[in-house]
């Protein structure tokens, strides 16, 4: 069975939504930590309770780096931005980072990206509290998006703070599948396995290039996996991404584990009623590939069509199957 996974988010955290998703026989419904206050995680768990929901996956934060909250903003080419690991940043051209973690280490001249829309930094100096930067190119910044420090290695907790009094609410109520994002080592696999409890479904996502390099033993622990082709892309040149993908698959078909695919299935359809013709084919290379899944983010979350979405990919597993009965 191929299945549909859902982000839920502002545009479809509504019943008649969930509802309708229902009815499309969505498989599982995800809550992205990262966007998610944990002071009202409760209220959403009662929320789909309500509504006869029992199919939640918790998906954490894990060890990825973030921008803190502060004021949106366009940087330019050549403007100097202080980073520091203040919570709080009201102040122009300073932007907090989120864990804390070892200033000291990184190098200068390392390249920072922000956010998946070009803003780009480049270390000019560094303090143990701070980092001075220079913007190689110019975008904007603005809170809870992640960070990643190019060919840098940076020690994280593999979970937040955040992410463990989450699980612990979770667990209170019921849910029973947990997704351990930015999984580095089989060991963070491990741990997590033991925080969650043995009965409960574990998904570890593949998006570091440790994952990739220890990605068979992290297959092995897990109950299924998740290749996010968006944060993967920042350790894999994009041209890789297809071969990456193809790996992991069969990887997971050797040890008889569910592969899901996320990130871009549907990026057009966050703003268009209607799919491109590359992500109808990159859907159907996808199933044809072997993986046991799709995963809905943005599309579902924050875009303009959430159920036309679930009705595509619906479709899309449809004509696949027939296509595959009649090979």
């Amino acid at each position: 069975m191929i299945k549909i996974i859902c982000t839920i988010g502002p545009k479809s955290y509504k019943k008649n939504i969930l509802q309708k998703f229902k009815k499309n026989n969505v498989n599982l419904y995800r809550i992205n930590l990262s966007h998610t206050k944990i002071q009202s995680l409760s209220k959403k768990l009662i929320f789909f309770k309500k509504n006869k929901i029992s199919n939640i996956c918790i998906d954490t934060e894990g060890a990825q780096i973030r921008t803190t909250i502060l004021k949106r903003q366009f940087l330019k080419k050549n403007t100097k931005i202080i980073f520091n690991n203040k919570i709080h940043n009201k102040t122009k051209n300073i932007i907090g980072l989120y864990p804390s973690f070892n200033f000291s280490n990184i190098k200068k001249n390392s390249k920072i990206l922000i956010g998946f829309e070009s803003l780009c930094a480049k270390v000019i100096d560094v303090n143990k509290d701070f980092i001075t930067a220079e913007i190689s190119e110019s975008g904007i910044v603005e809170s809870n998006k992640g960070v990643h420090i190019v060919n840098q290695k940076i020690l994280l907790p593999y979970l937040t703070l955040k992410d463990i009094k989450a699980i612990k609410i979770a667990k209170k109520m019921g849910v029973k599948f947990f997704a351990l994002s930015f999984a580095n080592l089989p060991n963070d696999v491990d741990k997590f396995r033991q925080l969650i409890g043995k009965k409960n479904k574990l998904i570890t996502k593949i998006e570091t290039s440790l994952a990739l390099k220890n990605s068979s033993k992290i297959i092995k622990k897990s109950d299924a996996v998740l290749i996010d082709r968006g944060d993967l892309s920042r350790y894999v040149p994009l041209e890789r991404i297809p071969v990456e993908q193809i790996r992991i698959i069969n990887q997971g078909k050797k040890q008889s584990k569910p592969v899901y695919i996320a990130t871009n299935l549907l990026e057009t359809m966050i703003k268009s009623k209607y799919a491109s013709r590359a992500e109808s084919n990159d859907i159907f290379s996808s199933l044809m590939q072997g993986c046991s899944g799709l995963v809905l983010a943005a599309e579902t979350a924050i875009g303009n069509y959430p159920v036309e979405c679930v009705e595509f990919i619906k479709k899309c597993i449809k004509t696949f199957l027939k296509y595959k009965k009649n090979l």
